[in-house]
């Protein structure tokens, strides 16, 4: 999911990683990828994972998982971090989630079998960003279907997820509907249906994953492991 999301990056954007899986896209952004990755503790221009011989203590991302500094990248406080995700400055978030409806409403910080939850910065980064893709399981450990008509867990925020990557399918929201671009590698269209409740917008050029957006190793940058 997180390869697949990367592919989605064009060069000169500037991107937000959320908590989770959104934080190992970082493994498949490169100095030549043209992509500079921003965290709300105070970095700009990090990239994958370090080696042991690569590793500084100092450098880290949100979620305090070590970090690589690409040339130019920069680090500052969280206030300016913030004040860029506000400012509408950054032109992509990725984030986890729990519920996305077919408005692209999203949940992701708090469901009720949760002791308790956390909003975070993900509220500041929904804002204000002109895309925001969703990285979840499609359904849950139960079976619930996670992409609904209607979100029944409190919103992070509404009207503001654009794409949505799962272990099923790749969907874009557009005008509440919910388009199917491309289905992991032996999934059908029926099996993805059956566990969404928005009717799937079939689009024209519909498709399965090819090999290079589903496999992990040969995508996975030099120095990093999985």
């Amino acid at each position: 999911m997180a390869l697949r999301a990367s592919l989605l990056l064009k060069p000169g954007q500037y991107v937000n990683l959320g908590m989770g899986i959104p934080t190992k896209v970082a493994n498949y952004i490169t100095a030549e990828s043209g992509i500079m990755l921003h965290a709300e503790n105070g970095i700009l221009g990090y990239g994958p994972q370090p080696t042991e011989d690569e590793y500084r203590w100092q450098y880290f991302n949100a979620q305090g998982q070590a970090v690589t500094v690409l040339p130019g990248g920069a680090v500052f406080d969280s206030f300016n971090a913030f004040t860029m995700a506000r400012g509408g400055h950054l032109d992509v978030v990725i984030l986890g989630g729990l519920q996305v409806s077919a408005e692209g409403d999203l949940a992701n910080w708090w469901a009720p079998h949760m002791a308790a939850g956390g909003m975070g910065g993900a509220m500041d980064l929904c804002t204000n960003v002109a895309e925001l893709i969703v990285i979840m399981d499609h359904v849950t450990r139960e079976g619930d279907r996670k992409v609904l008509n209607k979100c029944t867990y409190p919103l992070t925020a509404p009207r503001c997820v654009t794409r949505i990557v799962t272990d099923l399918a790749y969907m874009d929201i557009s005008d509440g509907r919910v388009i199917l671009r491309e289905l992991a590698p032996g999934v059908t269209v029926d099996y993805v249906q059956e566990r969404t409740e928005p009717r799937l917008e079939l689009a024209p050029d519909l498709r399965e994953m090819t090999p290079d957006q589903v496999n992990i190793e040969a995508a996975m940058p030099v120095g990093v492991s999985s």
